[in-house]
């Protein structure tokens, strides 16, 4: 009949002619062309994934079969995103992070000789109490100080952020500060105090450089 005759025209029209090519098929109010050999087409914004074949164009109108994939949901990270996270990742300081560690390790190790010295200084030697408090004072602010420092810094210098790492620079600057009090200006300095304070500070110019060139480097 006519009617039969104009649904099949139409039909080739819409889907595709004899000749086997990809039909067009609607998912989620987008059109996804159909691709030989079982390929997976993207899954539009709301829609599901479809794994289309191309028909065998042996039958005049024969459209392609199009059936979705389940287990889609999950987001699928392309490999140029891939790769600027990665190099996003290499702007954190190794030299930076082992430095920071072995600060922490060496800061225990002064802290403790710090404060057995001044109590050895105090029962040997003539030491007056006020400038006694007055350095037991320091030395506890300097214990907390660094404690800050050394969390911040290491914050900082893992997430890339330039804000902990810069406060910590500035603890960095008060704690060597610290370390010149005990080292110069303290009631009794001791030979074990000038090696002491002498290695604290280098350790300290040493990762004030590197915190610059690591904040220099996440800002730009």
């Amino acid at each position: 009949p006519r009617r039969a005759t104009d649904r099949r025209h139409l039909r080739r029209k819409r889907c595709g002619s004899a000749s086997g090519k990809a039909p067009c098929d609607s998912v989620g109010g987008r059109r996804q062309e159909a691709a030989g050999g079982g390929r997976r087409l993207p899954a539009p914004p709301g829609g599901r994934m479809l794994s289309c074949w191309r028909g065998s164009g042996r039958r005049p109108g024969e459209r392609g079969l199009c059936l979705p994939v389940r287990g889609t949901g999950t987001s699928r990270v392309p490999r140029r995103t891939g790769n600027v996270l990665n190099r996003r990742r290499q702007l954190s300081s190794v030299s930076l992070q082992m430095l920071l560690c072995l600060s922490g390790a060496y800061d225990a190790l002064y802290f403790l000789a710090t404060l057995l010295l001044i109590i050895y200084k105090s029962q040997v030697f003539t030491y007056p109490y006020p400038y006694l408090v007055l350095d037991l004072s320091l030395l506890l602010l300097t214990g907390i100080l660094e404690v800050a420092r050394l969390y911040l810094g290491t914050k900082g210098n893992l997430t890339e952020a330039e804000v902990p790492l810069a406060i910590s620079l500035v603890l960095t600057a008060g704690g060597a500060l610290l370390s010149t009090h005990f080292l110069l200006w303290q009631t009794l300095v001791l030979q074990a105090d000038s090696i002491l304070g002498a290695t604290r500070l280098a350790l300290h110019g040493l990762e004030a450089a590197l915190q610059l060139v690591a904040i220099a480097a996440f800002v730009s």
